[in-house]
């Protein structure tokens, strides 16, 4: 996942908390990471008994990118969260539109439409509207695979199961050392759909479920009148987040070492937490984004302020980790929060690796 949301220090605590709220579009992005990302020459026990993991992979992107479907998706740790979410997809030509409904916590519905996503807020009556390049949304299919996956993960073939209903191949994607999860991944046999992932951790234990408990495969969902409900904006505030595409160098930062596999992929300026667009630029929270193909972690660097000053703090839900932490000299009027779908040690040595140019 990429984590799109603004980070403030006084709100930290809030901020972590809405994790909770994003678990169900963390847990989708591991599930169609899976589906388009991978490597290796081992055969897998499928539909042909000759395809490769690599044609396997492929064979659920194509699946995820091309049916339309409607099902509950639920997401699980073993410390006893739990949320879920009903989910509809469309494929329509070249678009792919989508409805998320939050089935428990607060009321919230997320739609998107390729990159544009509106979340609706009933309680607050407030719209937020943004586009995003890495989409947190069910499913984050990029065009292109990640080469690189290999050089990190093993791939091996499982076995058979049946999930929600349909007979389903599965894998299992080892990681060749600690800075990242394992997974455990079920795909619909005849269309290649991702219906269960589990992130495993050094030990293979599972910290994270999702899955669909119900799904209905090609079903008549129109994409018209998905585009209706998103466009019905009528009494609600419209908000709109706009990240500024910048970069590291001109922002005045660098990772001393690189964390292995993990390439930076993108670096934005994001708008003021209160909204004041007159803000100076050097005072706004900057956003670093890291991916290994599968994993992702987001860096969000302030200004440190004394009056709303927070303790450090660490934060695991499920997959997701955070930190947060004033950096030390000569960087001391800094704070950071990194977080993402890895284990802690892997935040703490972005955490220890970030150094200020200027």
């Amino acid at each position: 996942m990429t984590v799109q949301m603004p980070i403030s220090a006084r709100a930290f605590v809030l901020v972590l908390a809405a994790f909770c709220l994003a678990q169900i579009a963390s847990a989708q992005t591991r599930s169609s990471a899976a589906n388009t990302r991978g490597a290796a020459s081992a055969q897998v026990a499928g539909e042909s008994p000759g395809m490769s993991v690599t044609e396997w992979l492929q064979r659920m992107h194509a699946g995820a990118r091309q049916r339309n479907y409607v099902g509950t998706f639920v997401v699980s740790a073993p410390g006893g969260d739990l949320s879920s979410a009903r989910i509809w997809h469309v494929r329509d030509g070249e678009q792919q539109i989508e409805r998320i409904e939050a089935l428990s916590g607060p009321q919230r519905s997320t739609f998107r439409r390729n990159q544009s996503v509106m979340t609706f807020l009933p309680e607050a009556k407030v719209v937020k509207v943004e586009k995003r390049e890495n989409l947190d949304l069910f499913p984050n299919l990029p065009d292109k695979q990640d080469s690189s996956i290999g050089e990190f993960y093993d791939v091996r073939p499982i076995g058979k199961d049946r999930v929600a209903g349909f007979d389903a191949d599965v894998v299992q994607l080892n990681p060749h050392d600690g800075l990242r999860f394992g997974y455990r991944i079920w795909s619909e046999r005849r269309t290649g759909l991702v219906v269960k992932l589990q992130t495993l951790d050094d030990q293979s234990r599972v910290v994270e479920q999702s899955a669909f408990s119900e799904l209905q495969l090609d079903v008549p969902v129109k994409a018209q009148a998905l585009a209706q409900m998103m466009a019905n904006t009528a009494g609600y505030r419209i908000e709109k987040l706009e990240l500024e595409r910048t970069s590291a160098q001109d922002e005045g930062w660098t990772l001393s070492a690189p964390v292995a596999g993990f390439k930076p992929r993108s670096f934005f300026r994001r708008p003021a937490a209160d909204g004041d667009k007159n803000a100076a630029t050097q005072d706004r929270t900057v956003q670093w984004i890291f991916s290994d193909g599968l994993a992702s972690v987001s860096l969000f660097i302030e200004r440190y302020d004394a009056k709303r000053a927070p303790r450090d703090g660490v934060l695991t839900i499920g997959a997701t980790n955070a930190i947060r932490r004033r950096l030390p000299e000569p960087a001391n009027d800094w704070w950071l929060t990194a977080v993402g779908e890895v284990p802690q040690s892997t935040l703490d040595a972005f955490a220890q690796s970030l150094a200020r140019t200027r």
